[in-house]
């Protein structure tokens, strides 16, 4: 029988209980606002995506426009709109080569020069294998 190395699982059989207290000097004093609760406030109010994320207008690739057309994917304004705000978010992030998933397709998307590179709609988005991306995003 093998030996378990103890570093490298760590002894969790003895849990705190009810009767511990929790150390006191983490304890907010009289009147100090929560460092947290400051954090979360600014992330909720500020905007996630700007004007300067989103970019330029999106540009459909002449390979992905056969592809539209050959698995009769509309790109409509709704598909559009959650495409632009996809890549600004992408773009946020660092993304560079993106599969974007939204209700009807799949698409590579290259952030950086605002293009669909390739679409596969729904139905065939299990038999494919998506190679050469940095990021996925779901926009449904």
């Amino acid at each position: 029988m093998s030996k378990v190395n103890s570093f490298l699982i760590p002894n969790v059989s003895r849990l705190p209980t009810d009767t511990q207290k929790a150390d006191p000097s983490n304890a907010l004093k009289k009147n100090q606002a929560s460092e947290f609760k400051g954090l979360m406030e600014r992330e909720l109010t500020q905007p996630q995506v700007t004007a300067k994320d989103l970019g330029q207008d999106l540009k459909v690739s002449t390979h992905a426009t056969k592809r539209l057309q050959e698995r009769n994917i509309e790109l409509d304004g709704d598909e559009y709109v959650k495409l632009k705000e996809a890549i600004g978010k992408l773009r946020a992030k660092g993304g560079h080569d993106s599969l974007v998933i939204t209700g009807k397709a799949a698409y590579v998307v290259d952030v950086d020069k605002n293009t669909v590179v390739t679409a596969v709609d729904r139905n065939n988005m299990s038999d494919n294998v998506f190679t050469k991306i940095d990021s996925t995003i779901f926009m449904m």
